[in-house]
């Protein structure tokens, strides 16, 4: 799998690739990661890539012609699953969408930044618009790299044991169940018998029970659904 990243502030998205899970997977040769800076790609002698807003609102938006040349360049070296644009007035990036997404090959992201991208950019370019949430960040690099984790994750071979992935939060619209390990008694605080009884059955209904109400009390909206 294959991800360019087209960003203003390459540099903030160099950590969150360097580690765990996302960094073995890059290692392994399942995925490879790109990062574009926008400003690279500016006809300007200052290497402009923002500007007023028509009307005089407030803020800066980042301009067409920048995002419009390094796309163009790299859709003609490569065929593209997705041209991804993460801002948060967008719907709100859901685990099957993640799931879906995750069995492509090749994706653009387009981080948006300050007032956010000229809307030009998302009327003839981008093919999804991505929000991680009903909040408002800095920029879209936070949210690409939440994208790129949540996807790398679910890539065969990326993480040791393959059935974790599936029984995430989530995977099938419960949030996951209570998790233990030893010492099975801290303190007087013990983990509950059913995970030590040895009967799958028995577990599997316990995990199964747990997640129902979990998902009932902290998010009744997921469990409605």
């Amino acid at each position: 799998m294959r991800f360019d990243i087209l960003t203003l502030h390459p540099q903030l998205l160099e950590g969150p690739f360097a580690h765990s899970i996302v960094k073995r997977a890059i290692d392994k040769g399942l995925v490879e990661i790109y990062l574009h800076n926008l400003r690279d790609y500016s006809t300007s002698k200052q290497k402009q890539a923002d500007d007023y807003p028509f009307g005089g609102t407030a803020g800066m938006v980042m301009m067409i012609q920048p995002i419009d040349d390094c796309i163009s360049k790299l859709k003609e070296e490569r065929t593209y699953d997705e041209i991804i644009y993460l801002c948060p007035d967008a719907p709100v990036l859901k685990q099957a969408e993640v799931n879906r997404l995750s069995m492509g090959e090749n994706y653009i992201l387009l981080c948006g930044h300050y007032k956010g991208i000229d809307q030009r950019v998302r009327d003839y370019f981008i093919t999804k618009e991505i929000s991680i949430g009903d909040f408002v960040l800095s920029g879209g690099e936070l949210p690409a790299a939440i994208l790129v984790d949540a996807m790398i994750r679910l890539i065969p071979g990326a993480i040791t044991d393959a059935t974790s992935a599936l029984t995430d939060s989530f995977q099938d619209d419960l949030l996951s169940s209570p998790v233990y390990t030893r010492p099975a008694d801290y303190k007087g605080w013990k983990v509950p018998e059913v995970l030590l009884s040895g009967n799958h059955k028995r577990i599997e209904q316990w995990q199964h029970e747990q997640a129902i109400e979990k998902t009932k009390s902290i998010r009744p909206d997921l469990f409605a659904s």
